[in-house]
This record gives C-alpha cells, sequence and structure tokens, in this order.
C-alpha cells in the first residue's frame, strides 16, 4: 500500500524481499498423469488446493519422462492480483520453467498423459509491482541482505522493458539511500521489481 509523504507529491512503497527458497515440487509432488486432467496441487506451498506467495513467483514443472508434447496450463493471479493463465510446453526428462509470476495459483492442468512422474514447483525469480501506472522513480531506500544480487525495475510487466538497474552488495548491515535528480526516472506503463529472492531485505520505493 502506497503512503504519501508530507509536503510532496511523492509516495512511498514498503517491500519485503520474498525469502521462499527453490523448491521443484513445493505446488504438486511427484505423480503419474494417465490422461488430461489436473495436478494435485498438495506440496508444501500449497494450502487447501492452491498456492499463495508474497510475491510474484516463476512456475518449474519437473518430468521424469518425455512429457515435450504436452501442454501444461497454470491459472492464478499475477502481481497485480488480475487473472493470469500461462501454456508450459512440458520438458523431456527436465524442467520446465514459466515465464510468467504468480502471486496466486489455483490451478495446473496438462492437456494428456505424462510420461512419468511430473512435479510442480517454484524457481527463485522473484517479482511484484510498485505502482501499475504511470510513474517517475524518485528515489530508493533499500536494507541489503547477505547475499548480493541486482534489483530489476521494468515497465508494462514484470518480465517488461528494463527502465533502471540497483546492485545490492552481501552485507546485512548495509544501507542504499539511492535519490534519482531532476524529475526522476519515467516509468511509462507502471513500476515494477524483479529480483532473486533474498538480495535484499527491505525496501522503500519512492514514486510519484
Amino acid at each position: 500500500m502506497a503512503t504519501y509523504i508530507s509536503g510532496s507529491d511523492a509516495k512511498v512503497v514498503f517491500l519485503t524481499a520474498d525469502t521462499v527458497a527453490l523448491d521443484d515440487n513445493g505446488l504438486s509432488t511427484a505423480a503419474t498423469l494417465g490422461g488430461s486432467g489436473n495436478l494435485t496441487l498438495g506440496g508444501a506451498l500449497t494450502s487447501g488446493g492452491s498456492a499463495t506467495f508474497n510475491a510474484g513467483r516463476i512456475v518449474t514443472l519437473l518430468s521424469a519422462g518425455d512429457d515435450s508434447g504436452d501442454t501444461f496450463t497454470v491459472t492464478g493471479t499475477d502481481v497485480s492480483n488480475n487473472a493470469q493463465t500461462e501454456d508450459i510446453t512440458g520438458a523431456n526428462a527436465g524442467t520446465a520453467t514459466g515465464v510468467k509470476y504468480f502471486k496466486t495459483i489455483s490451478q495446473i492442468s496438462i492437456d494428456g498423459a505424462s510420461a512419468g512422474n511430473v512435479s510442480a514447483g517454484i524457481n527463485n525469480s522473484v517479482a511484484d509491482v510498485v505502482y501499475a501506472g504511470r510513474a517517475r522513480l524518485k528515489g530508493l531506500h533499500v536494507m541489503n541482505s547477505a547475499t548480493a544480487g541486482t534489483l530489476v525495475f521494468p515497465t508494462t510487466s514484470p518480465t517488461g522493458t528494463t527502465t533502471m538497474q540497483l546492485s545490492t552488495v552481501a552485507s546485512a548491515t548495509v544501507i542504499d539511500d539511492v535519490t534519482i535528480p531532476a524529475e526522476g526516472v519515467l516509468f511509462t506503463a507502471g513500476i515494477y521489481i524483479q529480483y532473486t529472492r533474498s538480495t535484499f531485505t527491505t525496501a522503500n520505493v519512492f514514486y510519484a
């Protein structure tokens, strides 16, 4: 939720970095499907047959056999809580990785029988939304973590055009204060953030 700064048209959004680790069966544990249907969402990252994350996460599908002829469809919501689906082509004895970020997942289906066990999970990539409309990024106050990384700020969507990047350092006691000069950096269609999990602790993002 955005907060106005007194005496200014700037707003600030407070973000806490997602720390949930990669889990290749966190959504659905290994099972063979005899025909088209839904994977059972019963992994460690689910509750009551669905998954809800603190930020957007990317789905992975691990196939023991050749599922390259099958299409998996993920249903849920995006980082702005809008309905979202994604079709992911299965892998041949490996992992197929989606590209869309899901805040919630309510269903994962397959359009045919699997060649062997299939499990579903998430990788370490995380995304969130700062503001979904046209805005200017004015500054950042970032508490680093023990893991260095890069904060990527795209526009249009979490996978849109990268407009700004900020490197974090591996020190949980270091704070980065970034003031962007003049009118700030223009994001024409929303300010989004993308990062590898646990590469910062918290961040105040200032925009107008």
